[in-house]
């Protein structure tokens, strides 16, 4: 009994050896031989949430993987999603997804920066695949790929500061697959592009035309430009009403219609992609030094003439008499709100600068919506003139060398009302004048006592967290009209000569 013991014992020692020996290359066999199908029985699928059947995790020989890269995986629904959109392949390399994961592909490279205070990004190229559906990039053979960051996850819109407004941006993840055998076998393609990809979200402040350009439409020229329009935009948290305001911009931008990311079920492969968008850390700024190609804030401003055609590149001295001896007067359009940061005596303001020898013109909200139209008459004048706010914005739509007075709210608002409109001004060629509201010229006065801290300590109400209801959207202001022509009349002279 005790010699059949150790006899079985060592036999299936021996036994166990040979298998150890023999594994390696019956995987290989495997492999090479496509005999997968025979081994279905090994292979455990998991599906992504709505990728419609696109990823397939093997957990052991990574088998029938031959198999599944021959399938095809474009369904009717995404065909008849491609033919309403009209969305179709555009001319660029052939389809590379065929490659089987135990056969050598093209090295792809992924690189992050995290480290910029406005926007988390990530570039990419070599074997890309995205699924909007599934908001999945896949990085097929990455070079730096490493098992702790193989995924990576970013929110791509450009105020990383500011929680409440980024948990709104759809999270992108990045998968990066190692150059050797993956347990990962990545989606097949079904619309292969020849250009790059850049991936953003208009889920943010974009309904709002400062937030729309500065958040937005500048980081987008910053990252786009570059390709001379071909490149392909995707969008995530997709906005009809921001794409159809903004489609002459993005058309200039991408010859190619813009994607609704969310819901795009096909797998499109790129050579090249940039999720996010780059920002350097100012509004409505670009600093030449951070930009690969010496992008100027007046160089977007040559951009956007351009994009409106718009006839006037510089705003030039005007005579205050011509041949005949009649003035000619500089034009000025002044941005008006309604509901807060009102000018409760606009009348009188506008009569004010027309004595002066302004010809002005009165911009409503229902002016300012129409931004191709606006755009014009903007450009048409020499001088914008609004309480802070994002009317002003349009200021870049004047022509070079055109002046920009901004009025500032009561409650300690010169800081930040410079940062938004001021700070800005000088990269844009533009000049620029401020014209600070006193206690007297604010209707807060009727709400509280000359002793309160809205009077007395405006930074305490600021402390508060209460800078929007109080100074921003709790007070309209009543303009001294005297000393506001005082003002006024320096920009007069500066922009006109005998």
């Amino acid at each position: 009994m005790g010699g059949r013991y150790e006899g079985t014992k060592h036999g299936s020692s021996g036994r166990a050896a040979a298998m150890c020996l023999l594994l390696p290359l019956l995987v290989l066999i495997v492999l090479k031989t496509g005999f997968l199908p025979h081994f279905a029985h090994f292979r455990e699928t998991r599906y992504i949430k709505d990728t419609d059947k696109m990823v397939q995790t093997v957990p052991y020989f990574g088998l029938d993987s031959a198999r599944w890269q021959r399938q095809p995986h474009e369904s009717e629904a995404v065909k008849e999603y491609n033919k309403q959109n009209k969305i179709l392949p555009t001319s660029g390399p052939k389809d590379s997804s065929s490659i089987s994961s135990d056969v050598g592909a093209p090295i792809s490279k992924l690189t992050c920066n995290f480290d910029t205070p406005h926007s988390d990004t990530c570039t990419m190229e070599g074997d890309l695949r995205i699924h909007g559906k599934s908001a999945t990039v896949y990085v097929v053979a990455a070079s730096t790929h490493r098992p702790e960051n193989s995924s990576i996850t970013i929110r791509p819109y450009t105020r990383k500061w500011e929680q409440e407004t980024m948990s709104r941006i759809r999270e992108i993840t990045m998968r990066s697959m190692p150059p050797a055998f993956s347990f990962i076998i990545p989606p097949k393609c079904t619309v292969s592009h020849g250009v790059p990809a850049v991936v953003f979200s208009t889920g943010g402040c974009g309904t709002n035309f400062f937030h729309a350009m500065s958040d937005l439409i500048v980081p987008l020229y910053i990252t786009s430009r570059e390709y001379n329009g071909r490149v392909q935009l995707l969008i995530a948290d997709y906005e009809p009403k921001w794409v159809a305001k903004f489609r002459p911009i993005l058309a200039a931008l991408s010859m190619y219609p813009v994607i609704d990311f969310d819901a795009d079920t096909a797998v499109r492969c790129f050579p090249s992609a940039h999720v996010g968008l780059e920002s350097h850390n100012k509004m409505l700024a670009i600093d030449p030094s951070l930009s690969r190609n010496g992008y100027t804030m007046m160089g977007f401003r040559d951009f956007l003439r351009s994009v409106f055609s718009l006839q006037r590149p510089w705003s030039k001295p005007v005579s205050r008499r011509s041949s005949s001896g009649r003035q000619q007067k500089p034009r000025l359009v002044m941005v008006l709100r309604r509901h807060s940061r009102e000018l409760t005596n606009e009348a009188d303001a506008i009569s004010a600068m027309e004595d002066l020898g302004f010809e002005v013109v009165a911009a409503l909200p229902e002016d300012v919506r129409d931004m191709g139209h606006f755009a014009g008459v903007v450009n048409s004048c020499d001088v914008m003139v609004g309480v802070h706010g994002a009317g002003l914005t349009n200021m870049v739509f004047l022509p070079h060398n055109g002046t920009v007075v901004q009025i500032v709210p009561w409650g300690g608002m010169k800081w930040a009302c410079w940062y938004a409109f001021g700070e800005p001004v000088p990269a844009m060629g533009l000049r620029y004048v401020e014209y600070e509201a006193t206690a007297e010229e604010t209707t807060l006065k009727e709400k509280y006592p000359r002793d309160h801290p809205v009077f007395a300590d405006p930074q305490s109400i600021h402390r508060q967290g209460k800078t929007w209801a109080t100074f921003l959207n709790g007070q309209n202001v009543t303009l001294d009209i005297d000393r506001f022509k005082g003002v006024m009349q320096q920009v007069f002279q500066s922009i006109t000569m005998e």
